[in-house]
Parts: structure tokens; sequence; C-alpha cells
């Protein structure tokens, strides 16, 4: 087991709205997600690396980490304006965390980062294609050492540009190993219930969130036989939950191949304007979901 003085350096990684729970050095993974009734579907392929950093101070971390994500998108439901700058999305992510321990049990966090989002139809990088994110949070773990029942606490707050709030969003997550081969996880943006079928393979069944948004750089006008000052597309954004059931197996302590399946409760898919407003929904009919990679990982 690694010593405890990294467990959770890199809850910094990732801890966003939509991925709150990740404890990833290093990932590769594939996304399929299908919409049912249409032709349409989503490819995702995601790479990402973190490399902490110990600093002078006993239990203090530097965290920079870099994620890269390519969103190859099949739009092929009839429409009355063009779809070609809608096929593909990639985001270039690069953020610094820094986080250290206090009193007995708990552990500080903060990060910050920028995320370059876009279709990138005119070959160049423009403002609106910059993102902006921040975060604090507080854990505390007891592990196997300390108590016969091992659980975490993360509690914080995540700020980013493309939510359209003005205020931090909650992040929250609690996790307890019960039984043997029972454990669950609580929180936003995923829960679940897992059984350990060994140290080395484990079931379980899900709920989470997962999506995307980025910045279209050639705003399309979704009504463009309509001679009016409607406002034109400049972002896309999905926010899909869904449910599910996944497997893991550990190649090492740290080293794990992972598949998942499941079915969407919500699918939610908009074309946007300036001010984040719906102005076009892309099929919200549930569907099939599937995602598979490896990664490196502190748990």
């Amino acid at each position: 087991m690694m010593h405890k003085s990294w467990i959770l350096i890199v809850c910094l990684l990732g801890f966003s709205f939509l991925n709150a729970q990740t404890a990833d050095l290093a990932r590769i993974e594939y996304t399929y997600f299908p919409q049912k009734n249409s032709d349409n579907s989503f490819r995702r392929f995601r790479a990402q690396v973190a490399y902490p950093i110990a600093l002078k101070k006993d239990g203090a971390y530097l965290v920079p980490s870099v994620e890269y994500r390519n969103v190859n998108f099949k739009f092929e439901d009839p429409t009355g304006f063009q779809t070609t700058d809608l096929d593909r999305f990639q985001s270039f992510t690069g953020s610094l965390g820094y986080t250290f321990k206090f009193g007995n049990d708990w552990r500080f966090g903060a990060e910050g980062g920028l995320k370059i989002a876009s279709n990138f139809s005119e070959n160049t990088i423009l403002a609106d294609d910059l993102i902006y994110t921040g975060s604090v949070f507080f854990v505390r773990i007891r592990d196997k050492e300390e108590v016969e029942i091992p659980w975490r606490l993360i509690l914080g707050l995540r700020y980013s540009t493309t939510t359209g709030f003005p205020f931090p969003l909650p992040i929250v997550s609690y996790y307890r190993k019960w039984a043997e081969n029972w454990s669950y996880t609580v929180g936003i943006p995923k829960t679940n219930l897992k059984y350990h079928f060994s140290e080395n393979s484990e079931l379980q069944a899900f709920v989470t969130l997962d999506g995307f948004f980025a910045n279209i750089q050639s705003n399309i006008d979704t009504q463009p036989l309509v001679f009016n000052d409607r406002p034109k597309a400049e972002s896309i954004s999905m926010t899909i939950l869904l449910s599910g059931l996944g497997y893991q197996y550990s190649i090492t302590d740290h080293l794990k191949l992972y598949i998942y399946g499941g079915h969407t409760l919500l699918n939610d898919i908009r074309l946007r304007d300036a001010d984040r407003e719906d102005l076009y929904t892309i099929n919200e009919t549930n569907t099939f979901y599937a995602r598979s990679g490896i990664k490196f990982t502190i748990f």
C-alpha cells in the first residue's frame, strides 16, 4: 500500500462538476454514446497525466496535470442549418494543484486550471475557447491501519466559467467499506455500490454524470430561413445522467483496466447562445452508453 501522505493528493486532478471523484495519475479512455432512434453518436477519446511534486513541508505537494479530449460527434438528424462544423470538438486542459495536511486526519487542497475547448473551425484559438476553473476542498480519511471500517470524506467548492452560475458548485463524496467484500460511495457526480470478488477484481452498480462543453467558433444560425434578430449558437453542451454496471481488474496495485456499460436517465445535448440560453435541442431520447480504458490510480 502507498504511504498515507500520498493518498488523495490527486483529488486535485479533475475535481470538477463532472469528475469530482477521480484520483488518477494517468488515464487513457474511450467512450461510445449512440443516440436511440437516430444515426447520431458521440465517440470520445481522453488522455490524462499528472505528476505530484513533493515540497519541503511535510505532506505538501504541487500537482501539475494535463488532459486532452477529442469528441467526434456524428450529427445525422435532419436540420434546417449546416452541421459540418459540429463533427469534432477538442479540449486541452492544464491545471496546478496544491495540497497539505493539517490536524491529525485532514488535508486541504486548492486547484486552478485553464481549458481550451472548441471545434477550432477557424484554425486558431479565440477568447471564447478559454474556460477558467478553480476549486478548494477538504479531505478526511481513515484507513485500515486506524479503524476497522475504512472511510473517506471529501467536501469542497468548484467554480467554472462554463456552468452559467455566478457562484461555486459543491463537491461532496463519502466512501465507506462496510464489509470485507462490499463498499459504497455517495456523492456528486458519482454514487456507486461495489462488490469486491478479490483484491484484483470488482463489480459496481453506479449512477453518475458525464458530458462536455465547447465553443463553436463560427457561430451557427439555427433558423436561417427566419428573418429576425434571433441569437446564433455559440457553444454546445452535453450533460448526461446515467446508471449501469462497471467491472474493474487490477493488473497491479495501481494499474487497472475497466469497462462500464449503462443507460442514460437524462440526455441533455443543446446548442446555446452567448448567454448560455438554449437555442436547439439535439435528440433527448435516452439510450445506451459504454466506456472503457486503463488508468494508474492512487487507490
